[in-house]
């Protein structure tokens, strides 16, 4: 679909085909459809990441906390959205060995024990070792400012799965 056609979408449709960009917010679908016309794919990602700006830091912690753990239970039940078990599988996450679902578990507990939101991290942008070594690494951090690592993790998800439903060959024209 090009930005022709997802400025044209009414509000259900909107809110159905972008209501999982970022994982299980509709609520900011919802929120940036009213800015429509966009001028291009850039224009609406830019929308959606000035929301996310924009909202409180129980907000921001909300929208982490709607993420599920990596290679966690959802993963091993089928229950991951379809774009979660994608990208989950691409990194490797699915194929963990024994030890290593066992460390993920680990890490993800103290993780949120830390910081009280699972990890996020963009995992088509990674592979399950560099997942394990960020993991470890970042339940280290400070907690604003792993916050603030999360949310531009969720951007880099956002992105991804924007380039994924729309063109970005043509801008529209206003």
């Amino acid at each position: 679909m090009d930005i022709s056609a997802v400025n044209a979408l009414a509000y259900e449709e909107f809110e159905k085909i972008f209501g999982n960009v970022v994982e299980k917010c509709p609520i900011v679908a919802a929120a940036v459809w009213s800015q429509c016309p966009f001028k291009s794919l850039t224009a609406l990602e830019d929308a959606i990441f000035e929301f996310i700006d924009t909202l409180p830091e129980s907000g921001k912690e909300g929208i982490l906390r709607c993420h599920p753990d990596l290679a966690g239970r959802d993963l091993q039940m089928g229950t991951l959205t379809q774009e979660s078990r994608e990208e989950q599988s691409r990194a490797g996450l699915d194929a963990l060995e024994s030890a290593e679902r066992t460390r993920m578990a680990q890490l993800n507990e103290e993780y949120k024990a830390r910081f009280g939101f699972p990890f996020v991290i963009c995992a088509r942008m990674n592979d399950k070792a560099n997942i394990l070594r960020q993991l470890s690494e970042r339940c280290q951090s400070e907690r604003a400012a792993e916050r603030a690592r999360a949310v531009e993790e969720v951007k880099k998800i956002c992105h991804l799965r924007l380039q994924g439903l729309v063109r970005t060959d043509a801008p529209n024209k206003l």
